[in-house]
């Protein structure tokens, strides 16, 4: 079964940080691009980054730069995303998604969102005092 299973969430305070994971069971995450996604309630989902397959490209989201940092380890297929000076409006459920395109140097995540496909639950985010 191929699924993607994202793990770290929790609850911090403004200003805190915290370490997501991406785990690929049952298929190679190397051939894809890996990208992160967010949905608060009552919002749509919206595209946080995105990486290369080979790493040699990166994405954010406006509202993310300077604060994440997204990166993979193929070998065991395994993707981060690593957040600081987190903000209430970063909370949310955050998903990861895969994109099959083993060339690819750049990667987009909101508008090539419909492409990704999305292989499991997310994990929560909760900024709050």
């Amino acid at each position: 079964q191929f699924k993607l299973v994202a793990s770290g969430g929790g609850l911090v305070q403004p200003g805190g940080s915290l370490g997501l994971s991406c785990a690929a069971s049952g298929f190679r995450l190397g051939p894809h691009i890996l990208g992160w996604f967010r949905q608060a309630p009552g919002k749509e989902r919206e595209g946080v980054s995105c990486i290369t397959a080979r790493s040699d490209g990166t994405t954010y989201a406006e509202s993310v730069k300077g604060r994440f940092t997204i990166s993979r380890d193929n070998d065991n297929d395994t993707a981060y995303l690593q957040m600081t000076s987190l903000k209430p409006e970063d909370s949310g459920v955050y998903y990861c998604a895969v994109l099959w395109d083993p060339f690819a140097s750049l990667c987009t995540a909101d508008y090539d969102m419909g492409r990704y496909e999305f292989r499991g639950q997310g994990t929560q985010v909760t900024v709050s005092t």
